[in-house]
């Protein structure tokens, strides 16, 4: 990267649009250049449809609003000299180079100008001064790390996905600053962006003796291993699609995930806290630093909390507010989030410490300054919350459907010229579905849709009675041709649902998909329709597939791994099989019954069973290898280091019917 052309870029304050706004107002439609070639054979270049749409965007939206531009470029410290970071694996994981093309001050009909504007923001890479002892380095990861200045030492915020990427941060800001020990890591919540780097930074052995703080909201071990277990393998595989994680950087893939770049893919690590915050407000002071935490479950995630430091009357905002309205549901899967709950507790730290804050800083985007400024962004995206989850249940008690609601909200006018209240993460057309769905489920009351067919099952009748493959084929292009790509779309689906080895039409429904994407402004939107398009094209892609790392085995409860391996059975082998077991784990004081019955596998902690057909003791430290399928039971048994009494054939035909996930399932028909 040519860092000396990032910092030109970005000093510009507004850099391509509000620069260029400046001094002529029509360079954004006429600055429109052909974007470098497209990386897939089969891609298509923005049609004439797409690119008026993005004309017409550059006429209308705020562009000329620099100050986000000012807010993201202030303070800047230090650049790191290399722009990828390397993987212990060996391979990268991390590169802002391969975003430079962003920086050629180009507008991209392939891109919504409104993302373009976003990607180029997220396009900070250094360390950054926030205000006196606070410092972040951004553009390392998806999040933000952020180092408060003790009295002694560093005190971590939030230490990002990766290994690899947050020992870099912390050696940026040592070699620049000078070097000072971590004495505490705060996790504010239980996502992986925010933890996974806390041996970056720190050691498990620090942690354990109390040298080094760990800090996190009540709940916090317990959630961040839940969330990605029981649904883990489906998350994996949808995450290409929300964040286009296997597709290329380029104007016409991947260009941003609107809260960051993307997610590095370094050595995901996990330190267990040694200090819990289960109060709404806890008081605190380490190393000479006073915070005052205030817990917010189940907002952004299930436990989450922001921290006000009175001393420097700044405010962290953790993940509840950043540089866009975030997502209610987000699209790899998730439990649906309370947007109103979301509200009230940015509205509690908006009275509590908002009327008073000089400087707003958080898990990602930039800093705000100012107390006007960050009144002004906390209203506007508590109002946004707010909004959401009162009109969509306005309209749905008026009898919009699930089905409807996102082509009927509307976001309320005096928010659309707001750029922080912008659907950068979370889209308005899915969020809106999103409140729907947690108050009323997914179905529309239309008992037609309450048992639908499959879409391969239906598929076929559609086709016959549209006139086969040769009409559709024929009608879809001339939609697509007339740039109604939601209808071809409609019909072009349906005949590859049909006909899944119909290499033409998925060619035909990918060309839609493609010119969908390129108008999105939500790059969860955009990465889902190129996604979708790449794999229609060439089949599902090939890269580093994401590993779960040994601290997150080690963290994940008895009980969570048994509930984990009842979904990995499968009910079909073992249908009319009766087994019971109990699992006694000395070292844990924790005891299970097993059963199986009824086709469903079954744990229950706190008991045994004295009719069971097997009873197997093992050490919690010695079932950990098993775990980790580093070892099997029989291994362990053979060691000495587990012992049977009982019928062990009944849980030799169980496990074999227990088998790890393939990742490569398929979402989009003949794409295997």
């Amino acid at each position: 990267m040519n860092i000396g052309r990032i910092a030109t870029v970005v000093f510009c304050t507004g850099a391509l649009f509000a620069c260029n706004q400046a001094q002529n107002p029509e360079a954004q439609i006429s600055n429109a250049v052909v974007a470098p070639e497209h990386f897939h054979p089969k891609g298509k270049e923005p049609s004439s449809f797409t690119k008026a749409k993005q004309a017409q965007l550059r006429k209308t939206l705020p562009l000329t609003d620099a100050r986000d531009f000012e807010e993201q470029s202030r303070g800047l410290l230090a650049r790191p000299d290399y722009d990828e970071i390397m993987a212990e694996a060996g391979h990268v994981a991390w590169s802002m180079g391969k975003y430079e093309f962003l920086l050629d001050g180009k507008d991209f009909d392939s891109i919504h100008p409104s993302l373009q504007r976003q990607a180029l923001l997220n396009m900070n890479y250094g360390l950054y001064e926030v205000t006196d002892g606070i410092y972040q380095v951004r553009g390392f990861d998806l999040a933000n790390i952020s180092f408060i200045k003790g009295d002694t030492g560093w005190i971590v915020f939030d230490p990002l996905t990766a290994e690899e990427t947050a020992r870099a941060a912390l050696k940026l800001i040592n070699d620049t600053l000078g070097e000072r020990p971590v004495v505490a890591v705060i996790y504010s919540h239980s996502h992986g962006d925010h933890f996974g780097g806390a041996r970056g930074v720190t050691t498990t052995e620090a942690a354990a003796s109390g040298k080094v703080k760990i800090i996190a909201p009540a709940g916090f071990m317990e959630h961040a291993v839940a969330e990605n277990v029981h649904a883990g393998n489906a998350m994996s595989r949808r995450m290409f699609y929300q964040y286009g994680s296997l597709m290329p950087a380029s104007p016409y893939g991947h260009v941003d995930q609107s809260i960051g770049k993307t997610v590095a893919n370094g050595k995901l690590g996990l330190i267990a806290p040694n200090l819990s915050i289960s109060e709404p407000l806890v008081d605190m002071t380490i190393d000479g630093v006073h915070m005052v935490f205030q817990n917010t479950p189940g907002t952004e995630a299930p436990v989450e909390m922001n921290t006000w430091f009175p001393d420097k009357k700044a405010f962290w905002a953790a993940e509840n507010i950043s540089g866009t309205i975030h997502n209610i549901y987000t699209l790899r899967g998730a439990l649906v989030r309370d947007a109103l709950a979301w509200s009230k507790y940015i509205n509690i730290a908006l009275y509590s410490f908002g009327k008073q804050a000089d400087v707003m800083f958080t898990a990602h985007s930039w800093p705000r300054w100012g107390n006007d400024r960050i009144q002004q962004v906390m209203r506007g995206q508590r109002d946004m919350y707010a909004h959401l989850n009162n009109q969509v249940l306005h309209l749905a008690n008026q009898g919009v459907t699930i089905n409807q609601m996102h082509n009927v909200y509307q976001v309320p006018k005096s928010q659309q010229e707001q750029w922080y209240a912008r659907g950068y993460h979370g889209s308005f057309e899915h969020n809106s579905r999103a409140v729907i769905n947690r108050y009323l489920g997914y179905w529309d009351a239309n008992p037609a849709t309450l048992i639908p067919l499959s879409p391969e099952d239906s598929a076929p009748l559609y086709v016959e009675m549209m006139g086969g493959a040769e009409k559709i084929m024929s009608k879809a292009q001339s939609l697509y041709n007339n740039g109604e790509y939601r209808l071809a779309q409609e019909i072009t689906n349906k005949l590859v649902y049909a006909e899944p080895n119909n290499q033409n039409a998925k060619d035909l429904l990918a060309d839609i998909f493609e010119q969908q994407g390129y108008q999105q402004e939500s790059p969860s939107l955009r990465n889902s329709f190129l996604a979708a398009a790449l794999e229609l094209r060439s089949g599902i892609p090939k890269g580093v597939s994401p590993k779960t790392g040994p601290d997150i085995v080690k963290a994940m409860s008895t009980e969570l791994w048994l509930e984990y391996l009842a979904i990995l059975m499968n009910a079909d082998d073992m249908e009319g099989v009766s087994y019971r077991f109990n699992l006694i784990q000395p070292d844990i004081q924790e005891n299970f019954v097993v059963e199986l019955s009824n086709g469903a596998l079954t744990a229950i902690k706190g008991f045994t069973d004295p009719t069971a057909d097997l009873t197997l003791t093992i050490n919690r430290a010695d079932l950990e290898p098993v775990m980790m399928q580093q070892k099997n039971l029989r291994e362990q048994v053979l060691a000495g280091k587990a012992s049977v009494e009982g019928d062990t054939d009944g849980l030799r035909d169980l496990l074999t019917s227990i088998a790890p996930f393939e990742l490569d399932f398929e979402i989009m028909p003949g794409t295997k």
